[in-house]
């Protein structure tokens, strides 16, 4: 009985059947699985991010161009003096604020000094010169006068022989002799009346300078330049800013005309010099607002627009401009400068030379 029946019962409540050979044994139900949001999120989320982005760039992504070759530019006057010396006196410091009109530096004024009392002598030379020949034409008006009694009592003479003559009771020899002493009358009257138009001529006005002998003129406008020349040993700031590149201005070191000596970086507002590739020109219009961002300052934005656009690309104005009219020739997409006027107020320091970030909107305002 015990074969037959393999339920062994250990108590009324508890039952364990123990199968034998050739029975089957039902499985346990599995347990029901949990819902999984990790599909409907990858099927429905992921395509409609998707889709939020795609539609996003195409509706705005046209609205706009950016480039991030752009930077901070401000006026910069390279100030260099008009005369040479020595410089005795520096009045400025490495970025230091100035004003217009401030000293820069001086140049020795001694030389230039000197060159105004030349000057001033030259002037008084100059009007010696004119009373002297002043003096020297009225005398070649008593020369004249001279001249013509000389005439007239040679010609007299020449009439009394003439008459002898042509009487007998005077020479041939005294004949002639009374005629080349009126030739000699005439002649030094024509030499006194050269001599007045020479001396005259010394007086006169030249049309240019009425009014004024030329020599004491010239002598004027030697002076003139001679004061300028000592004005310019005093090296004043042409504009309001900060001064740079102060290493070459050194008490004793000499100056050459024409070669900057320092820099003024202009206080006036700056502006940012942007270079759009060509194919962002189509819809850009003188104007249109601007967003720029600076590397130097994370988070400072500054709103602008568009002031103007380069006449034309960077290549056409580099030293050496690409000749492209070969083989081997492979197009490049070019860069045009476009001047982004900045209209904020920055509580930042705009440097010059600073990298900046620049989006040009087309339509609307910038965000």
């Amino acid at each position: 009985m015990a074969d037959a029946d393999p339920k062994i019962e250990k108590s009324e409540e508890t039952k364990i059947t123990i199968p034998t050979e050739g029975t089957t044994v039902p499985e346990a139900p599995a347990a029901k699985p949990k819902r999984s949001l990790l599909r409907p999120l990858l099927m429905f989320g992921v395509p409609a991010i998707l889709l939020a982005i795609m539609g996003y760039f195409y509706f705005t992504g046209g609205n706009s161009v950016s480039t991030d070759n752009a930077y901070v530019q401000q006026d910069k006057s390279s100030v260099s003096t008009d005369v040479a010396g020595r410089i005795v006196e520096v009045g400025v410091k490495e970025n230091q604020t100035v004003k217009a009109g401030d000293l820069l530096f001086r140049i020795d004024p001694e030389p230039y000094r000197i060159a105004v009392s030349q000057a001033q002598a030259a002037i008084a030379a100059a009007q010696v010169q004119l009373n002297t020949d002043e003096v020297s034409y009225q005398g070649k008006g008593a020369d004249i006068q001279a001249a013509h009694d000389a005439i007239q009592n040679a010609q007299e003479n020449y009439d009394r022989q003439n008459a002898l003559m042509k009487q007998g009771f005077t020479t041939r020899a005294n004949f002639q002799s009374a005629q080349h002493a009126l030739e000699q009358a005439r002649a030094q009257l024509q030499n006194a009346q050269a001599s007045a138009a020479e001396a005259r001529a010394k007086i006169a006005t030249g049309a240019a300078v009425p009014g004024e002998n030329p020599a004491i003129a010239a002598a004027r406008v030697q002076l003139a330049k001679a004061l300028l020349d000592l004005q310019r040993t005093e090296v004043r700031a042409p504009v309001s800013g900060i001064v740079s590149q102060t290493k070459s201005l050194q008490v004793g070191q000499q100056m050459i005309t024409g070669l900057a000596a320092v820099t003024i970086v202009s206080n006036r507002p700056a502006w940012v010099d942007a270079n759009f590739k060509e194919t962002d020109l189509n819809k850009m219009r003188v104007g249109q607002c601007s967003i720029v961002t600076l590397d130097a300052y994370p988070g400072l934005k500054l709103k602008g627009h568009v002031e103007s656009m380069g006449a034309g690309t960077g290549s056409e104005f580099s030293v050496l401009p690409a000749q492209n009219a070969n083989g081997n020739w492979v197009k490049v997409t070019q860069r045009v400068p476009v001047r982004i006027a900045i209209d904020d107020k920055s509580p930042r320091a705009l440097i010059a030379g600073l990298s900046a970030d620049v989006k040009v909107v087309f339509k609307g305002a910038c965000n």
